[in-house]
């Protein structure tokens, strides 16, 4: 027989986070309490004014296929959030519409690489985005932001990573893992760099509305017109809006890119879920108190649990600015606890502490583990509880 499968998904990275997730939820229905902490989603239902405009839509009859790129209501609300949001100003043929903004991603890493084009990946990255680049023939450049740098890289640092082959470089902030947020001074200084050596950014701004104790999302494309006009923006509903099965996500930038996403896509997807996108409209446009709402019960959550995951022994963590995740080194405690790596500490976590997190290396951050403060508060300080007298039990000096 004929090799079944093509070479380029021979070398996919299966994902650690769905690993732990099935491991958890084996556990689960062998009726173990086990405790995950590796969602990457809120735990709050879609807002009611949401759903309701969901169900008017269908009552209405509008469930049939729409624009490849999105209804024109929706690119409207779209361009209104940019104006009222970031700044930012675009026309509809500047925004396409797709199924999540991991398919949009997707999407815009299929049009814009060709065979061997680089693209340069911030460490600690999410784990879908090295997968894709090298989906579309390209090949992922990895520069490190290291804990003592806050988790981000600097102006310099991508500045000696580009090279001729060198198409884009991805900006995730707030950042999945590390929560951390990049300042409109750090922004300003990366564009310098994209525009000195002429390459894209990529702007991965899905948490943006997920922020705390004070600190301000912006985006890159905000810097200058010159910015923008390289900068792909890249957000959705789902962590904003509890919106993660739903699957809205867009991106805003290049009118050529968007066209050629817009071409992909119909032949691909046709169009994101009518009824999702009707939904989508009234996210926009309507109430955003559910929003404010969520946000604060995360920035509550981390308050609380904060400092007793930063008293475990060995544990090394930094507040996170965004998002809902933490990312401690725990490269010390797996090592004083008699395990040779982070990734066998964590399977351990899970099998003998009941506490499923995700093992840092599919971040590409070995060292740390990933906790997902996206449950209640009750569940949330009973897992620092269990992983603190793990830790405490197996502790070799």
């Amino acid at each position: 027989m004929k090799q079944l499968l093509a070479n380029r998904v021979k070398t996919l990275t299966p994902s650690s986070t769905l690993a732990i997730t099935a491991k958890a939820k084996e556990l689960k229905e062998q009726g173990i309490d086990v405790i995950g902490l590796g969602a990457g989603e809120p735990d709050f239902n879609t807002p009611e004014n949401i759903l309701n405009a969901a169900k008017q839509s269908m009552d209405a009859g509008l469930t049939k296929y729409t624009p490849a790129g999105g209804l024109p209501a929706l690119k409207k609300a779209i361009i209104d959030k940019l104006a009222r949001d970031n700044n930012l100003t675009y026309k509809a043929n500047e925004i396409i519409v797709g199924v999540g903004a991991k398919h949009v991603l997707y999407t815009l890493f299929q049009v814009i690489l060709n065979e061997g084009d680089e693209v340069i990946i911030p460490i600690p990255y999410w784990v879908s985005y090295p997968e894709q680049v090298k989906l579309a023939g390209g090949v992922p450049v990895y520069v490190e932001g290291t804990q003592e740098q806050n988790f981000k890289i600097t102006a310099q640092q991508l500045r000696d990573a580009v090279t001729e082959k060198t198409k884009a470089v991805i900006i995730n902030s707030p950042s999945n893992p590390s929560g951390m947020i990049y300042s409109k001074e750090e922004l300003a200084e990366l564009a310098q760099v994209a525009e000195e050596k002429d390459i894209l950014i990529v702007s991965d701004e899905i948490y943006e509305k997920l922020v705390y104790n004070g600190i301000e999302h912006y985006s890159i494309a905000e810097v200058s017109d010159a910015v923008k006009a390289r900068t792909i923006v890249v957000n959705g509903v789902a962590k904003s809006h509890s919106m993660t099965g739903w699957r809205i996500g867009y991106a805003a930038g290049d009118a050529t890119i968007i066209k050629a996403m817009t071409d992909l896509a119909s032949h691909s997807t046709s169009n994101a879920t009518t009824t999702a996108q009707y939904a989508t409209i009234e996210a926009y446009n309507g109430s955003q108190d559910a929003v404010e709402k969520m946000r604060q019960a995360f920035e509550s959550r981390l308050e609380a649990i904060f400092p007793k995951l930063a008293a475990i022994p060995g544990v090394k963590v930094l507040k996170p600015q965004g998002a809902f995740y933490l990312l401690p080194d725990v490269s010390e405690t797996a090592e004083k606890t008699g395990y040779t790596s982070v990734d066998d500490f964590v399977s351990a976590l899970l099998t003998e502490a009941n506490v499923a997190v995700i093992p840092g290396s599919g971040f590409g951050a070995p060292a740390t583990i990933r906790l997902s403060y996206a449950t209640s508060l009750e569940l949330l300080e009973e897992a620092v509880r269990r992983i603190d007298a793990f830790v405490k039990s197996k502790w070799q000096d």
